[in-house]
């Protein structure tokens, strides 16, 4: 074994004002330090892995539900076309017993009348280009106003419009 050589004058008192160390200790600590920090990093990794991948199950999840919520409203919306089109509308409004309304009269600022209205003509007398699953309605719903005789020397009145146009 090899000693120190013995330090002397200047030398000497440097040396005694620096402090002296165990040789092994100050490396386990260090050592401990290194471990702990890989193992609390690893463990955060796996912390944060398994929280993404129970985001991403979830977004998958949602994105399912998005899509057959997406599939269900363009089925309702079909459905919404289908009863607002006007053929469709025209054979409710038949089923109903509502007949197509004659010529409007408007009613003008000043107080006076724009065109002469008419009263709605029954089905008929109303001649209409059906599609085909309409062209057997079967029997009408309301029957037709027979044409009341006029007196030979009168001429026939033209129709009254409506009270609530004036």
């Amino acid at each position: 074994m090899s000693r120190k050589p013995e330090l002397k004058g200047r030398a000497a008192r440097l040396a005694r004002l620096l402090p002296t160390r165990p040789k092994g200790a100050a490396r386990t600590p260090f050592v401990l330090l290194v471990v702990l920090l890989l193992g609390g990093g690893l463990i955060g990794l796996l912390v944060l892995n398994s929280a993404l991948s129970e985001g991403s199950f979830k977004l998958d999840d949602l994105q399912d539900d998005v899509k057959s919520y997406t599939d269900e409203e363009q089925a309702l919306q079909r459905d919404v076309d289908a009863y607002s089109a006007p053929d469709a509308l025209q054979r409710r409004a038949r089923e109903l017993g509502m007949v197509p309304g004659g010529d409007p009269a408007f009613l003008n600022p000043d107080g006076t009348v724009k065109g002469v209205p008419s009263a709605a003509q029954s089905v008929a007398r109303m001649p209409l280009v059906l599609a085909p699953e309409i062209l057997d309605p079967g029997p009408p719903t309301s029957p037709t106003p027979s044409a009341s005789p006029t007196p030979s020397g009168s001429p026939p009145r033209p129709p009254r419009p409506p009270p609530w146009l004036f």
